[in-house]
């Protein structure tokens, strides 16, 4: 049996997970009836793959080693009626999904902590705001994110303040400056930073890495981030301290990122500054974490994920 520790939960929104461009349409310009309607005389029409839909596949094909469990959770703003057709797209790409929430509108984030859920992937910056307003790891994925990557590794890339660790020494810089923040940083070199809202999730990641001989490991994490020496001591320490072992670590001293994830082989990149997400998204699926001193809280719209 696979312990509990061994266990990753993934919760996605339709519109990550399939292309709804066309359905999105109908509901914009005709209204919820109309997309109600359009869903039920289309249910038995599959969805084409979504930006997120690749990386759904590698994480379920972890399941085929034994040493693991992935699970999927589909968490949507659709009714259980006008899902049919997700559900339906489900069974026709062969993806093993078997739970899921349908919740009408209402707030799917809800639903992350009853289903064990590690991350939430959404294209609703709403709803990825309201996860993270209530702790819990969440991005919004760009849409026309990078190509497929063709890779016998899963890779993930984080970018490290108000992602993997809190905003604190970022609004340090943000609001006195480089020089403050390089003093401060070497100043607190051995205090460990405070945990961002993905520390859990790379947790849990590095958690599955132990179950694989360290050679055969299908899972790869990097740190890509624009900080450099002398502000490179503390992130180490930090990860030392949580006891969590990076594959790679990038400290670019603000150097556009794009490339350098380009190189990586990133399935997925996580960052807090939508100006990186959108440049990085052009070879990678992004991922946006609107957390910390750059992402004020944003307004609310009408979707349907």
């Amino acid at each position: 049996m696979i312990s509990n520790s061994s266990r990753l939960t993934l919760a996605i929104s339709s519109r990550a997970l399939f292309n709804l461009q066309e359905s999105d349409r109908v509901f914009r310009e005709n209204g919820l009836k109309a997309y109600a309607e359009y869903q039920v005389a289309h249910e038995k029409q599959p969805l084409q793959p979504g930006d997120a839909f690749p990386l759904v596949q590698k994480l379920l094909a972890l399941n085929s080693s034994g040493l693991v469990e992935v699970e999927v959770i589909l968490l949507s703003r659709n009714s259980a009626d006008t899902g049919l057709r997700v559900f339906n797209s489900i069974d026709h790409h062969q993806l093993d999904i078997t739970r899921a929430a349908f919740t009408g509108g209402t707030p799917p984030y809800r639903y992350m902590a009853p289903f064990g859920c590690h991350l939430f992937l959404s294209t609703d910056p709403i709803d990825v705001a309201d996860a993270l307003d209530n702790g819990m790891a969440a991005a919004s994925i760009l849409p026309g994110s990078g190509d497929r990557v063709d890779s016998p590794h899963l890779n993930f890339a984080f970018d490290a303040d108000a992602v993997v660790f809190s905003d604190e020494a970022e609004r340090i810089y943000q609001t006195e400056g480089l020089t403050a923040f390089s003093e401060n940083e070497r100043r607190e070199a051995d205090q460990p930073l405070a945990g961002g809202p993905f520390k859990g999730f790379l947790a849990a990641l590095h958690e599955l890495q132990t179950r694989y001989p360290k050679d055969q490991c299908p899972i790869r994490t990097a740190l890509v981030t624009a900080r450099s020496a002398p502000a490179h001591e503390r992130v180490i320490k930090t990860l030392r301290s949580w006891q969590i072992r990076l594959d790679e670590s990038l400290f670019l001293g603000g150097r556009s990122k794009t490339e350098f994830l380009r190189a990586y082989g990133a399935d997925i990149f996580f960052d807090d500054q939508a100006e990186h997400c959108q440049l990085a998204s052009h070879v990678v699926v992004s991922g946006h974490v609107p957390h910390g001193i750059k992402n004020p809280r944003l307004l609310p719209n009408k979707n349907h994920d």
